[in-house]
């Protein structure tokens, strides 16, 4: 599996999960000047911004390891600019799901509240 279709399936996993779960997904792959926000989604009355990471191979760590403090600080900014660009005031958190493929099966795991915003 390529690297593009590993993060459009894992995307897609995540996706499915959330919906399954009680979230409406608001956007996808949505683009501020310096970062992306790979989905974004409402949970009652909770904008959530989801980092998906999907990995293939554990050679370089977990999915959730290649989340480094430099793009938690772009995410906390892209997630700022989304609020302030749809006039959106209230609760937001930013979550991470990790999808780890392995042969024909994957793993998802998600941490709500996964980047900190202090």
């Amino acid at each position: 599996m390529s690297r593009i279709s590993t993060g459009q399936n894992g995307e897609a996993i995540a996706r499915k999960y959330l919906e399954k779960n009680g979230y409406r997904i608001l956007a996808a792959n949505w683009r501020s000047k310096n970062a992306e926000l790979d989905l974004i989604a409402r949970k009652g009355r909770e904008i959530v911004f989801v980092e998906v990471r999907a990995k293939s191979t554990d050679a370089f760590g977990t999915p959730a390891e290649s989340v480094t403090r430099h793009k938690q600080r772009k995410l906390i900014s892209a997630a700022q600019s989304y609020l302030a660009e749809n006039k959106i005031d209230g609760d937001w958190r930013i979550d991470f799901i990790g999808i780890q493929f392995t042969g024909n099966t994957h793993q998802l795991e998600h941490i709500p509240y996964a980047v900190s915003l202090e």
